[in-house]
């Protein structure tokens, strides 16, 4: 009876995950049937290793296995807040399937899931901050030059660089940067700013 109960509280922990959280904030259709995949063959596999002889840590270690290939194999991208998403769908199917006592531990650790991904992926969480991907038509070499045409481009304050690749013979740049749109940085503060930047 306890086990059908965790059953029942993992199918209504994952719903609220997919269909309360994720899909409504990020609209990728086909990693719904992915979280939903992985979370009931880890909920199903977990559950039927803990009645065989077989140890519960060789259950887990090769659903995380598993998983993490799933992860690394895909020939799409996928982003760090979706791996975050996967091993939350991963651990719900595990909570569900470990019969553990009092029973009511499992349902706190299924809800202490959800409210951490509800608020470290809330849409208000940071919203100002952006992450992208910038090819430049020029060669940069000096780290404030670039740092302060990267702030005239995009007319925010620049936080951090990683520089990609410098083609000098194409005359072209390709850095990943971090900035907050519409507060101008000072270009003039820009060498106290390079701590930061690699």
């Amino acid at each position: 009876m306890a086990q059908l109960i965790l059953f029942a509280a993992d199918i209504v922990a994952v719903s609220l995950l997919v269909f309360g959280l994720y899909f409504p904030r990020h609209r990728r259709r086909d990693l719904v049937v992915a979280y939903l995949g992985v979370n009931v063959g880890v909920l199903a596999v977990a559950s039927a290793l803990s009645v065989s002889t077989v140890g519960a840590g060789l259950g887990l270690g090769m659903a995380l296995f598993g998983v993490l290939s799933i992860i690394r194999l895909r020939s799409t991208e996928l982003d760090q807040h979706e791996v975050a998403y996967y091993f939350s769908a991963l651990a719900l199917g595990l909570l569900g399937a470990l019969d553990t006592q009092p029973l009511w531990r499992n349902a706190v650790l299924m809800a202490l899931i959800l409210i951490v991904i509800y608020a470290g992926d809330h849409p208000r969480l940071f919203r100002g901050y952006r992450n992208q991907i910038v090819v430049l038509d020029s060669a940069f070499t000096d780290q404030i030059a670039l740092v302060a045409h990267l702030e005239q481009l995009l007319g925010g304050r620049v936080h951090s660089t990683t520089v990609q690749r410098v083609d000098l013979v194409e005359d072209t740049t390709v850095v990943s940067v971090r900035y907050l749109p519409g507060v101008h940085g000072a270009t003039a503060s820009a060498p106290a700013q390079l701590a930061g930047h690699r």
